[in-house]
């Protein structure tokens, strides 16, 4: 398979490297960027790690991704890259006066020439009163603040706290990554792992992206010592888990939940809970599945059933409320009800055309009429002027034109025949015929 490192050494560590008393996934911690697996976006040389440690000038970051993809291990080589001492702390288990002690300890190695690069593992679990204790010390220069979370910050963290922190996205590991995490394994214990190739792809499945799930479940095997490589079956009893078994062309779950999305566009329910099924008793994340049938709700059925949209979002409202596995019925329901809707792109369509031509249009000027006229000046110079208040018009409707000057009408949105949407249809069709003086 490909190098996943660039300007990494051709021959991986052995394990005389590592202390061998060590955990697996410790004894295989990268020691410098260009090692750390699945975030070349970040740390190749034009990611925006890459560029900071180019330059020898950190930022304050905020680190954003699933469990197990490198967010501890990139802040430590942050630190040692750019020559900063290393400080970890973590939001579950620390309180105000660690924070204290933190900053006075980083205020002192500051008057002494050394800065500090805070690790803040779990940022978002500090309430808003602490993370906005962060504040005079990242502004001040006190600590480099690098966050670790796996909550979307935007709605977890401070706005003043994210407008002095860069935001970086880390990606869940793909098949490719996890799969070079099982050669390094291999080459640290100087032996293959015992499993068929099958047995391989399916704990590289199970793992769903989590690097250090995988290297648990891999220590667990070196352990063991089976007498024959395993088989999935074999396997999953061993690890007690259920481990999926997929075709050599799936990528695990994104498989699953590809078929799950297109048994609902095709309305087949029964696929479609089959599915989701799969899934959610495989430990997918329900609030991953709730997102993805959002998705096809407006993608796939979008106004020909407006009610599918809150659907899902009652379902997403019950899951918050009920937990599992009750709250699993509303996402079941939610599923079945997309699957048995009628089904329209046109909604999906129509938005990627209006920003086709918005790109393509650029910034040309509403017509005037049915700009705002707040200061005089304006209305001196026409705006507003002429405006046909809709509701003054018969059947509330004037005709007006709203495109801007120059521009010809376009037509992104034509609903389909199918549920609601034919009564869109016919409502667009009868001001059509009046917008164009068109009378019954």
């Amino acid at each position: 398979m490909a190098d996943l490192f660039a300007g990494l050494e051709p021959d991986p560590p052995t394990p005389a490297a590592f202390d061998l008393d060590a955990p697996l996934a410790e004894r295989l911690r990268p020691r410098a960027l260009d090692e750390v697996i699945g975030q070349e976006h970040l740390t190749g040389p034009a990611g925006a790690i890459g560029r900071m440690v180019a330059a020898g000038r950190l930022s304050s970051l905020i680190l954003w991704g699933p469990p197990g993809t490198g967010k501890t291990t990139i802040a430590r080589l942050l630190a040692d890259a750019v020559g900063l001492r290393f400080v970890a702390i973590s939001a579950v288990f620390s309180g105000v006066a660690d924070l204290k002690k933190v900053f006075a300890e980083a205020r002192d190695r500051a008057r002494a020439g050394q800065r500090t690069l805070l690790f803040v593992d779990e940022i978002h679990r500090f309430n808003r009163a602490q993370q906005d204790g962060f504040l005079p010390y990242v502004e001040d220069g006190t600590v480099v603040l690098v966050g670790a979370t796996t909550e979307n910050p935007s709605f977890e963290l401070n706005a003043a706290l994210l407008s002095r922190a860069q935001v970086l996205v880390l990606h869940r590991l793909g098949a490719k990554a996890l799969d070079e995490l099982l050669t390094r394994a291999e080459a640290a214990e100087g032996r293959p792992l015992p499993l068929t190739q099958p047995a391989r792809e399916a704990l590289v499945a199970a793992a769903d992206g989590d690097g250090r799930f995988l290297l648990n479940q891999v220590e667990t095997l070196f352990s063991v010592a089976p007498d024959a490589p395993l088989d999935p079956a074999e396997l999953s009893a061993l690890l007690q888990r259920r481990v999926a078994i997929y075709d050599k062309d799936r990528e695990g779950h994104y498989g699953v939940i590809s078929a799950l999305h297109k048994s609902i566009r095709g309305s087949d329910p029964q696929a479609a809970l089959y599915y989701l099924a799969r899934m959610l008793t495989a430990g997918e994340e329900p609030l991953y599945v709730l997102r993805r049938l959002t998705r096809a709700a407006v993608e796939d059925i979008g106004l020909a059933d407006p009610q599918a949209l809150a659907q899902c979002i009652a379902a997403k409202e019950a899951y918050d409320f009920l937990g599992s596995p009750e709250g699993e019925l509303a996402i079941a329901q939610a599923c079945l009800y997309l699957a048995t809707a009628p089904k329209s792109n046109a909604v999906y369509m129509a938005q990627k055309a209006a920003w086709a031509s918005a790109k393509e249009s650029g910034s040309l000027s509403p017509p005037k009429h049915i700009l705002g006229a707040p200061t005089r000046l304006m209305r001196d110079l026409g705006y507003g002027e002429g405006y046909a208040y809709d509701h003054d018009a018969p059947n509330a409707f004037s005709g007006a034109d709203y495109w801007p000057d120059g521009m010809t009408p376009q037509r992104f949105y034509e609903p389909t025949e199918r549920g609601f949407e034919k009564r869109i249809a016919e409502r667009l069709a009868w001001w059509d015929e009046r917008r164009h003086g068109e009378r019954d």
